[in-house]
């Protein structure tokens, strides 16, 4: 059943399902993955075993694909604003998402996840094989899976099998001995790369001690069923958890997945990543010269464009070693250990700290690194549809991150807010249910900053203004949280929308223009006017009890209609309180609270 107006989706491209392999199919694809990625990101971190026991394959992945997502989007958005071209074309969006991928990449996986995306672009991007073109997009798909394979194993300077590189593989075989539509030949790949994603614990020890199947290889399958739904219509079966908590505790590591004496098996202490600007020559010695340093080397990319990864001892000489063949930036150097390293500021003052990011070559600071000053003990971000909000969080002593309209944030804005915030507790509100995976995302990132991060599961800014009433910076981080949580938790919500168009909802069918009142997410009242609406809204929700009352104003709403509700709310319910505040949002003309 669609609700009436639809919520902008996760998913990026909306409700129609694409058959066939073009732009909208792989805008489908993007959303789809990150959204599953965002559900499996907590799961996939709890079995990173390998190379490194750090906890954060599901999260450097769920970023990754996020980088890819919004290169995608950026590309529909490009052509829209053009009046010559309003739609991209397949190249144009493979080479997006690609590009997206790689100046994104996080981590040993993500890195080679982008290099992945980066062979499948170079194959879908050049269309039919020349001299053959009745070429179908099925073999397209085949020929770039097997490109895709091909480029990842030569960006890998030591490749082990186990791992993601041999999921990959299976996928491509899986596609190649499949006949059929494009849709066939994307579920055999899928279904190829699942099987052999289970046979990875007989494949490599250090997944057979823990009792876990290869952290990588589950996010390439989740990316791969993602794509798989896209072109089929059809939700593919997914793999069973193979994160048994029990497990990775027998093997000697915590829940998150790290070594319990917080040393990757003795292995190199610093992983260090960035994007290097040089050319095919330079970066030729620069692979020999990091492979002699350190392990888990993966250079991937081309047009004078790559992205570095390795594990060294030696954080400096990797650094150096991409200052020689070129220019480095967006260094980021994170230790393992986590109790070692530090962050040098712009002002020269050290901080403790896990993840050392440095500035360019210029002198310039990195975009990542926080403001100057004394650190905040704790802080609070907040995600907000208003200007009037946003000002209101501020007054507050919070970081407010605006939202766009059809415009989610990314977990990027989240962490650059939380390093704006410069504090050693940060508590993220996302006021949104479609941002929860976001949001965590984006606290995972802030924990591998040295910043102690939670999520509250806020679904509406009224819930975040509840939980920011109760912050209290003077008590402990733990209880605190308890606290906004449960004020948040007890705050229901609703919002007044105009239908766009005629829908079946919850509620029964709404014609364009009617006005719609959702309560806690389902269309629960529908009517002619927006005020009387609202107070049926007002009467269904307090019907259950109430304490207070929060009307939170869109752009252009009339005083008189927070007036006239005020009114209703004083004369029809006893003792509740009624507070109004000018929220700015401009798509949702009223939010409502009840306490």
């Amino acid at each position: 059943m669609t609700l009436c107006p639809p919520r902008p989706s996760s998913l990026r491209g909306g409700p129609y399902v694409p058959h066939t392999l073009d732009a909208d199919a792989v805008r489908k694809w993007c959303g789809l993955a990150l959204d599953a990625l965002g559900r499996a990101r907590a799961d996939i971190d709890a079995i990173n075993v390998y190379p490194v026991a750090d906890g954060d394959t599901g999260t450097n992945l769920y970023l990754t694909v996020e980088s890819a997502a919004r290169a995608v989007d950026a590309a529909f958005d490009g052509h829209a604003a053009s009046a010559a071209v309003s739609r991209p074309t397949l190249a144009d969006v493979v080479r997006a998402m690609a590009h997206g991928a790689l100046i994104g990449a996080r981590g040993n996986s993500g890195t080679i996840l982008a290099q992945l995306l980066r062979g499948m672009a170079d194959v879908l991007a050049a269309g039919p094989v020349e001299g053959n073109p009745g070429t179908g997009e099925a073999d397209g798909l085949r020929r770039a899976l097997r490109r895709a394979v091909d480029l990842a194993y030569l960006a890998v300077a030591h490749p082990v099998e186990g791992t993601v590189l041999t999921v990959a593989v299976a996928a491509a075989e899986g596609a190649e001995r499949a006949t059929g539509d494009v849709a066939t030949v994307a579920r055999a790949a899928y279904e190829g790369a699942r099987a052999a994603l289970q046979a990875t614990p007989g494949q490599l020890d250090v997944l057979a001690r823990a009792g876990v199947v290869d952290a990588g290889g589950y996010g390439l399958v989740t990316v791969l069923g993602g794509l798989a739904e896209a072109l089929s219509g059809e939700a593919p079966r997914r793999s069973r958890r193979s994160a048994p908590r029990r497990a990775l505790a027998a093997a000697g590591q915590d829940p998150a997945g790290c070594p319990a004496d917080g040393a990757p098996d003795g292995g190199p202490g610093f992983e260090v990543i960035y994007l290097l600007e040089a050319d095919d020559t330079a970066v030729a010695a620069l692979r020999e010269r990091l492979d002699a340093l350190g392990g888990s080397l993966v250079v991937v990319g081309g047009d004078g464009l790559w992205n570095v990864h390795v594990h060294v001892d030696d954080a400096g000489a990797a650094v150096e070693a991409g200052i020689q063949a070129g220019r480095p930036y967006r260094i980021r150097i994170t230790h393992f250990g986590g109790a070692a390293a530090r962050k040098a500021d712009a002002d020269g003052q050290d901080r403790p700290d896990p993840a050392v990011v440095l500035p360019d070559r210029t002198g310039a600071q990195d975009s990542t690194a926080g403001p100057r000053g004394e650190r905040a003990t704790r802080a609070v971000v907040a995600v907000v549809p208003g200007d009037g909000l946003a000002a209101l969080c501020a007054e507050a002593g919070a970081t407010a991150v605006a939202t766009r309209a059809g415009e989610p944030p990314a977990s990027g804005e989240l962490v650059e807010a939380v390093r704006r915030a410069d504090a050693r507790e940060v508590v993220l509100l996302p006021n949104d249910t479609e941002l929860h995976h976001t949001a965590a995302a984006a606290a995972a990132q802030a924990r591998a900053e040295g910043v102690r991060a939670a999520v509250i599961p806020t679904r509406s800014a009224v819930q975040g203004i509840a939980a920011l009433a109760v912050h209290e910076p003077g008590r402990s981080f733990d209880e605190d949280v308890v606290a906004m949580t449960s004020a948040a938790g007890a705050t229901r919500y609703a919002e007044l929308a105009v239908a766009e168009r005629q829908s079946w909802t919850m509620a029964g069918v709404c014609q364009a223009g009617d006005v719609l009142g959702m309560i806690d997410g389902d269309v629960a009242v529908i009517g002619s006017e927006l005020a009387a609406t609202a107070e049926t809204v007002l009467d269904r929700m307090l019907a259950s009890g109430g304490e207070m009352v929060t009307l939170v104003l869109g752009a252009g709403l009339a005083d008189e209609v927070a007036e006239r509700l005020e009114r209703h709310v004083r004369e029809g319910h006893f003792a509740v309180d009624t507070v109004v505040y000018r929220g700015g949002q401009p798509t949702t003309p009223l939010i409502i609270g009840v306490e």
